[in-house]
């Protein structure tokens, strides 16, 4: 995998740049009002479970917390809650969000994220021999080795996803 040059980088690609990590940059066109991992994946040919999206959490201390999980699942509040070793574990405010980690909407990333709150990630991460996240602005995504967006994040496995519902629906 080579990078590939793109104008103007952005902290996260730099901070790969910095550890040796070899990447790949999508550019896609932005809707935004439609921001979905699912449309991203849609737009940089990949299928959405390999399209990981970052969520800011908060917990009922009011610590944060960073979860990583594919594009096409929903993030499992109680699960991240008994792995960050919390009680209770809620999604972050929208207008918290860029203040925390210097990034809005549809471009957040673990990686040079403005705060290092502890972070985790899907387990079904390491199914993959590339996942694609976000380099740190909307319209742009990192396609990367799981093991080094491990690396790179020090993010920790777990199950976080909801599980499907009965009938095969999440």
């Amino acid at each position: 995998m080579a990078k590939l040059s793109h104008p103007g980088k952005t902290n996260a690609v730099r901070q790969l740049d910095a550890l040796g990590i070899m990447y790949e940059l999508r550019s896609y066109v932005v809707d935004p009002d439609d921001l979905t991992a699912i449309t991203v994946a849609r737009k940089i040919n990949l299928p959405a479970e390999q399209v990981f999206k970052t969520l800011v959490t908060r917990t009922h201390e009011g610590e944060h917390v960073f979860a990583v999980v594919p594009g096409d699942v929903e993030l499992d509040l109680k699960k991240l809650a008994a792995v960050a070793d919390t009680r209770k574990v809620e999604l972050a405010a929208l207008k918290d969000v860029e203040p925390l980690t210097g990034y809005v909407r549809g471009g957040v990333t673990v990686l040079a994220a403005k705060k290092l709150f502890p972070a985790f990630a899907d387990e079904t991460i390491e199914l993959f021999d590339v996942v694609s996240v976000s380099a740190g602005q909307r319209g742009l995504q990192i396609v990367l080795a799981p093991a080094d967006y491990l690396r790179a994040t020090n993010a920790m496995l777990a199950d976080l996803t909801k599980s499907p519902a009965p009938g095969g629906h999440a």
